[in-house]
């Protein structure tokens, strides 16, 4: 199917207009969607006025449909008063009206039905519709776009819609969502004064820096709110910053030297393995007042200045990805065969503990 079809005479433009316009079809990628049209018409200057049009498909223009539904931007849809009322109180309520004694009305018809002009712009009614309709006749959005998010979320209150309600929820806890954008789902959840939402998002924002880069949808929350947000993930990282100054918790899971071999590499008689890698020598990173191979004390060098701007376990298991390839492309004889293991091990404890100490930790907000 090609992307554009023009639905006009071809060839130059005329320069004195032998046709009022012109028309290009752009087909969406689902059998029952909405599609787009590109018009390009002429002011009484013979000026173009090109512009982007919703094209209905026959799902919302049903030749037996029974009420016109006006969108803001003056799309109309031809829908059926059945589905709109079971599935929304308001709807109900509004078709169940009295008319007029006879036909005396400022209701605006058109071709015989009544036409009901709603606040909601077509793309936002585009996806409340589908919701309304069984899904014999119509998939649920996605929602996978989070602009569209907010507008469909305030027309299912509007409307009082909850279960739709509910499908924007699952929309903003998707984690493919919230590990690539927690930041946009923050400020929609609270602006939306979603409680679980918004403290999951913050929590997943964990992983991000301290300081964000500007992000679309800041505008939606309040300087306070973002204090708050700030105010949350530092308090997690001084939690966490503990656990690098004090390697209790690792002494106590693997209890002796013997526990995690793998770390300070002996041979079985207890003599350094000089075909290893070297030593480290920050003592801050001595588990017992030994010192451990040189690439795991920069892992915890690193881990150390990671952990003061993005207090989350994934940022441990990240950094333990990173040093794993490295040393398996180090030439090293001894440690290669056993770092991934070792490392994969050690990485889940860490950031079993980060996950630990950040927990306590809340986001104070009101909602």
């Amino acid at each position: 199917m090609p992307n554009a079809v023009v639905c006009a005479p071809t060839g130059n433009l005329p320069a004195h207009g032998q046709f009022d316009s012109l028309i290009f079809s752009e087909p969406l990628h689902h059998p029952t969607s909405t599609s787009h049209k590109f018009e390009v018409s002429f002011d009484h200057n013979r000026q173009w006025k090109p512009q982007w049009k919703l094209v209905l498909q026959p799902l919302f223009d049903h030749a037996k449909a029974d009420v016109i539904l006006r969108s803001a931007d003056g799309v109309e849809f031809r829908i059926f008063m059945l589905f709109l009322s079971l599935a929304s109180p308001i709807f109900e309520a509004l078709f169940s009206l009295p008319q007029a004694p006879g036909g005396a009305s400022d209701q605006e018809m058109k071709d015989g039905l009544a036409v009901i002009a709603v606040s909601e712009d077509s793309k936002t009614l585009d996806s409340f519709l589908r919701f309304c309709y069984p899904s014999t006749l119509a998939e649920d959005p996605s929602l996978d776009n989070l602009t569209e998010v907010l507008s469909v979320l305030a027309a299912a209150r509007k409307y009082e819609l909850e279960l739709i309600e509910r499908k924007v929820c699952q929309a903003l806890a998707n984690p493919k969502v919230l590990e690539t954008e927690p930041l946009r789902c923050f400020a929609i959840a609270r602006n939306a004064r979603l409680k679980h939402e918004t403290i999951t998002a913050a929590r997943h924002n964990l992983r991000q820096p301290l300081i964000p880069a500007l992000f679309a949808e800041i505008h939606l929350i309040t300087a306070s709110d973002f204090l708050a947000l700030l105010t949350y993930h530092k308090k997690c990282i001084i939690a966490v910053q503990a656990l690098m100054k004090d390697l209790t918790w690792m002494t106590d899971h693997y209890g002796s030297l013997g526990g995690c071999g793998w770390l300070f590499n002996r041979t079985s008689n207890n003599h350094y393995n000089q075909y290893c890698c070297g030593q480290g020598t920050d003592n801050r990173f001595f588990p017992w007042s030994t010192a451990p191979l040189a690439w795991w004390t920069t892992y915890m060098q690193e881990m150390y200045e990671l952990l003061q701007d993005s207090p989350s376990g994934d940022t441990v298991r990240a950094a333990a990805d990173r040093t794993i390839h490295k040393v398996r492309s180090a030439g090293c004889g001894a440690c290669p065969g056993r770092v991934n293991e070792a490392m994969t091990e050690f990485s889940n404890l860490l950031a079993l503990k980060v996950e630990e100490a950040v927990a306590p930790i809340e986001l104070e907000m009101d909602f």
